[in-house]
Formats: structure tokens, C-alpha cells, sequence
């Protein structure tokens, strides 16, 4: 401590990085689920008021950006995480993702128990599925981990033409799947890794190739979930 290499790195993501993504969402009006830690209004105001008015769907991701398996009271840094979201946007969130994909084997249980419906941390299908908790069935929705901005420039170390290759050729096999339900890609963004100058065309024109199919819809999370319950009420789509 100091670590002002990553301090920075993630400041100017804040500062520089969200208000250009927020004007690329804007234009084309695409719907964005917010995956953010709840003190985030504590600490960056202009950022929480930022993703409050563009109508952005939050979803939980702990307090900090702390795995859950390093804490001594998950439940209560679950709640304590919750009630933040409440005093900040009126509501609880209905998603979770858990920071740094952190979990341990009681997660589930917890965040069912405390009125979430659907988590992003368990990445098995391209489609949503039902998982089984102590307090009911839980949503667990896709997450598209090697589709991430972090995996493809700050782990895997590609130049920004990768983003929209990567996206072009899975969009092409879904595409000609055969007798394949709809599959879900998530668009995993931070605004240090994506919103860079040099990357942002090509994120721009990876939107515009999106848009521009016909089979190729843009959802937030608990939109995502809705539709799967309703497609499947009974839970027949239940991982074993």
C-alpha cells in the first residue's frame, strides 16, 4: 500500500471509461444490467447516479470486491449487501453474481433465503437451468466467462480486433445450431478493460454487428429470468 498502478487503472475506468459506454448503450437505447458492489454510492456517487438514471437494472455483487469464501458472516455481508441496494434504488436486486465468482456451498441456499431469484456464478449451459436450494429453486443463469472483457485483453492479452471475432464466430454457430433453444451470451464489461479508447470502436462495431441480426436480442438479467420461468414453470430444466 500505496497500490496506485491499480488504484489508477480502475479510477480512470470510473471516470473516463463508464460515461463513454453509457453514450454507446444510450444511442441504440440498449438495456444494461449493472453488476456493481453495493457501497459504490458511497464511495462514487457520480457513478451510481449515473447507471440510477439511465435506468439500468442493478444486480448484486457483494460489498467489496471480496470473495465470499473469505468471509466469517456470509449471511450478513449477503443482507447488509441487499439493504444497501434497497436504501439506494428503493428495491432489492433479483440477480447476483458473486465477486470474483466467490462462493461457498451454503451461497445458493443464502441468496434464495434472502429473495434472490437467479445467480450468474454457475456458467454450465448457454441456456438458464434450475438449481435446487433449501428454500426453493433458484435461477441459475449463463454467464459467458471466456466472453469476458478481463479474460479476452487483461488474461488471454489480445488486441481489441479479438473482442469482435470472438463474439462474430459464437453469434455464427448459435445461428446454425440445429434444434438448439435460444442461447443467452453475456456481455461481461468493465469500464478499466473495455472503455479504453483503443477498444472501443471495435466494442461499437461488435454492438452493431449484434443489432444488425435478426435472430439477436438485447436483455437485462431478470428479464432474461422471467422468460424462463415462464418457458419453464415447473422446473423440468433442473440441474442433476
Amino acid at each position: 500500500m500505496p497500490d496506485i498502478v491499480n488504484f489508477i487503472w480502475v479510477e480512470y475506468g470510473l471516470r473516463t471509461g463508464l460515461p463513454r459506454l453509457a453514450r454507446i448503450f444510450d444511442e441504440p437505447g440498449l438495456p444494461v444490467t449493472n453488476m456493481m458492489n453495493a457501497p459504490l454510492p458511497d464511495y462514487y456517487p457520480a457513478c451510481a447516479q449515473l447507471a440510477l438514471d439511465a435506468g439500468w437494472e442493478l444486480c448484486g455483487h457483494g460489498l467489496f470486491q471480496r470473495s465470499l469464501l473469505y468471509e466469517d458472516d456470509e449471511a450478513g455481508v449477503i443482507e447488509e449487501a441487499l439493504e444497501k441496494f434497497e436504501a439506494y434504488s428503493g428495491s432489492r436486486p433479483k440477480g447476483w453474481l458473486g465477486p470474483g465468482y466467490g462462493e461457498s456451498f451454503d451461497t445458493p441456499d443464502i441468496l434464495k433465503s434472502k429473495g434472490i431469484e437467479y445467480i450468474h456464478d454457475w456458467m454450465f449451459y448457454d441456456t438458464p437451468s434450475w438449481m435446487r436450494t433449501k428454500h426453493g429453486p433458484l435461477i441459475a443463469l449463463p454467464y459467458a466467462l471466456d466472453m469476458n472483457d478481463v479474460m479476452t485483453f487483461a488474461l488471454d492479452r489480445n488486441t481489441a480486433d479479438e473482442y469482435y471475432t470472438r463474439w462474430k464466430a459464437a453469434v455464427d454457430y448459435f445461428g446454425r445450431e440445429p434444434d438448439s433453444p435460444p442461447r443467452i451470451m453475456t456481455m461481461g464489461l468493465h469500464p478499466h478493460i473495455i472503455g479504453v479508447p483503443y477498444r472501443l470502436d471495435m466494442f461499437a462495431r461488435t454492438l452493431d454487428m449484434l443489432l444488425e441480426r435478426s435472430d439477436t436480442v438485447f436483455v437485462t438479467g431478470s428479464r432474461m429470468a422471467d422468460w424462463f420461468r415462464d418457458q419453464d414453470p415447473e422446473g423440468k430444466r433442473l440441474v442433476e
